[in-house]
């Protein structure tokens, strides 16, 4: 087979499932699912060629059951388990399971997940590989008064972060001395129940960084190349919400973009990494220096801008390199071609600080047009509920340079369409039309110095949306109607009839 197997299995849901599913449709590889009583018909369960019920909507009962996935897996005569992001996808215990059963697990080794899944062992890993870290520490702290000693090292402001930790969680910036002792405690407690880890270090705190990560490849020929960067700079509560590559802040550095790429693929040979990885590193405009942040051992959610502007198709040289085959790209073939941008579109209300909502996708219309991407994981019907992550699609767009890209991006939120939920959209809108965010000047920051609620235009509701629809289809419909001496039937009335409700808003 092309692909090196002849059916896997998708331990994963929603738009990632959708998209591994792909990949192995054009690769000639049959796909199994799996799916919880909340998912029983959603858009990866009818994509894929057989799907197997596995447990209660709860993860914990599902989709994070290791012991199910694979006695799915061997018992649909699956050769191998792709875990997509989240869930088991960074868990060592089940990749090894994965490979005890006599199945393939796609992606790395279990060693290298659990090396990259400790930030402090992470760290001291890329200092012996020459690759710059944060100055702090690579070891985690015993108690409050290890904190300052360190703390008073390193220099304030510092950051406490939880060394299993990620999205923010079990993360503090401390400013001065009087602050550490509470925070530290704060940071382990967080860290404890978020990751049943309390173990937590220091660090320097890097004011107004740029996040910028490079996708890796490595394969078990010798073979390691990166795909060059992509910024991740536009984030909420340290959760990536905008993401694009080329990295605006690295075209006017091409020392440093060089320099990056090598320091990535120093750090994946360091940790003997094998398949698809992300190497994250924080660029610090002021010092035009950047430093390792973390390797993240799976496919990134925003690994579509690196195929729209490179030409690979991520999930197919994962599948060639998890068979034992070489990748299929060599680093003399890598190069950006435009600009592509990633929106991640939420069931959240960001006039209300981001908080999830829940609903049924009561209509939902997609943009079209040329160099435009849907990733989604529901369909008009599909129940949101409070089980999962919120992300309903990622749009991504491609122009021939950033300027194109935003103007393409701008236009698709104006035509995207859910309605039974409160979404970001409108949001996403507002972040192409900002001037710092145009002009590629901005940071981590962004969002908490740029927005409040009062930024977004007020969406129209459902009523009206009901009714500029009635309005348009009947505009159409006496448009339609038989032309007298030749002239042609217009749609000029019904997009008149749209634009004057609300022209064009994200709908709720």
């Amino acid at each position: 087979m092309p692909g090196g197997f002849n059916r896997i299995l998708v331990a994963n849901r929603g738009e990632i499932a959708v998209r591994v599913m792909r990949t192995c449709r054009e690769m000639g590889v049959r796909t199994a699912a799996v799916y919880s009583d909340a998912d029983r018909t959603a858009p990866h369960v009818l994509m894929a060629d057989e799907a197997y019920h596995i447990g209660g909507s709860q993860a914990r009962e599902s989709y994070l059951v290791g012991e199910k996935i694979i006695e799915t897996a061997l018992k649909c005569g699956a050769e191998a388990i792709h875990p997509g992001y989240g869930f088991l996808a960074e868990n060592g215990d089940f990749a090894e399971a994965v490979e005890a059963a006599g199945l393939t697990f796609i992606g790395p080794p279990a060693a290298s997940i659990r090396a990259m899944g400790s930030k402090t062992e992470a760290r001291h890993i890329m200092s012996e590989a020459g690759v710059p870290i944060v100055p702090g520490d690579s070891i985690g702290l015993a108690d409050a008064q290890a904190a300052l000693k360190s703390a008073e090292a390193i220099g304030y402001p510092v950051l406490i972060k939880a060394s299993k930790g990620g999205g923010g969680k079990g993360m503090r910036v401390v400013r001065s001395k009087s602050e550490l002792p509470a925070a530290f405690d704060g940071a382990r407690r967080e860290s404890l129940s978020a990751f049943g880890s309390d173990e937590v270090y220091i660090e320097r705190f890097i004011e107004g960084p740029r996040h910028i990560e490079i996708q890796v490849l490595a394969d078990r020929h010798g073979n390691c190349i990166h795909l060059y960067e992509r910024e991740c700079s536009i984030q909420r509560r340290h959760q990536k919400v905008i993401e694009e590559a080329p990295s605006p802040a690295l075209d006017a550095h091409p020392e440093i973009r060089r320099r990056m790429g090598e320091a990535a693929i120093n750090a994946t040979k360091a940790c003997g990494y094998l398949n698809a990885g992300t190497v994250e590193f924080l660029f610090d405009p002021s010092a035009n220096d950047f430093y390792f942040l973390e390797m993240n051992t799976r496919l990134q959610v925003e690994h579509p801008v690196t195929e729209m502007v490179t030409g690979f198709d991520l999930v197919r040289e994962q599948l060639l390199i998890a068979s034992g085959q070489p990748m299929s790209i060599r680093q003399q073939d890598v190069e950006h071609r435009g600009h592509a941008i990633e929106c991640r579109l939420y069931a959240e209300d960001p006039a209300n600080n981001f908080l999830p909502d829940a609903g049924v996708v009561k209509k939902l219309v997609r943009p079209g047009g040329p160099w435009i991407r849907v990733d989604s994981g529901v369909e008009e019907g599909s129940e949101v509920g409070v089980y999962y992550d919120p992300l309903l699609a990622k749009l991504i767009t491609w122009g021939i340079d950033r300027p194109a890209a935003i103007r393409r991006m701008h236009r698709a939120l104006l035509e995207y369409r859910v309605i039974g939920l409160t979404t970001n959209i409108g949001f996403n809108r507002w972040v192409m039309e900002n001037r710092r965010f145009v002009s590629g000047d901005f940071d981590t920051r962004f969002i908490e110095q740029e927005f409040t609620p009062d930024k977004l235009v007020h969406d129209i509701g459902e009523v009206e949306l009901a009714a500029a629809i009635a309005a348009a289809l009947r505009e159409q419909e006496r448009k339609a109607a038989p032309a007298i001496d030749g002239a042609k039937p217009s749609i000029d009335g019904s997009m008149n009839a749209w634009k004057q409700t609300g022209r064009l808003q994200a709908m709720r």
